[in-house]
């Protein structure tokens, strides 16, 4: 129900604020109501038959924190290289998430001028998981459904089944 009326809030002329988040060269944004904390993930455990975008499982101040990598949810190649990765903390239904990705950029404060609906012409693999995109000066910035982004697993699974 808050995210209807913060999406309402940006058509009728408001702004919101985006956490930018980048995999290889695309920039996406996470809305910043729903970002806890920005890390450097350490000592993952990986996890015995999880589902592949699960890294594994993480300590972040004495919580256990499911680990997904953004790269593999989004059906994104597999990363070379071996620069540092960053991880945001998101919460959803009282269990906190790890969400890796390549680099953290800046706060955006974005507004309904520059928002678009999600294009027909992206990928079925993201379609679900975007709630719309920005146009900022020659860059995309994709805006990620954070609820979507974490329905995976079971829930994933279920909803494909129907």
């Amino acid at each position: 129900m808050m995210q209807a009326a913060n999406t309402n809030a940006a058509d009728a002329g408001g702004t919101r604020d985006f956490v930018t988040v980048f995999v290889g060269e695309t920039m996406f944004g996470l809305a910043i109501d729903r970002v806890h904390d920005v890390f450097i993930p350490a000592g993952v455990t990986p996890v015995p038959l999880s589902p592949p975008e699960i890294v594994g499982l993480l300590n972040l101040r004495g919580r256990v924190v499911t680990a997904l990598c953004l790269r593999r949810r989004l059906s994104m190649p597999a990363r070379t290289g071996d620069a540092a990765q960053m991880a945001i903390g998101l919460e959803q239904g009282g269990e906190t998430f790890a969400l890796i990705v390549d680099g953290v950029g800046e706060v955006l404060k974005l507004g309904a001028e520059t928002h678009e609906p999600v294009p027909i012409n992206l990928d079925a693999r993201w379609r679900d998981l975007t709630l719309g995109v920005h146009r900022l000066d020659g860059r995309l910035l994709v805006i990620l459904d954070v609820d979507a982004l974490l329905a995976f697993g079971t829930t994933a699974r279920t909803a494909g089944a129907a």
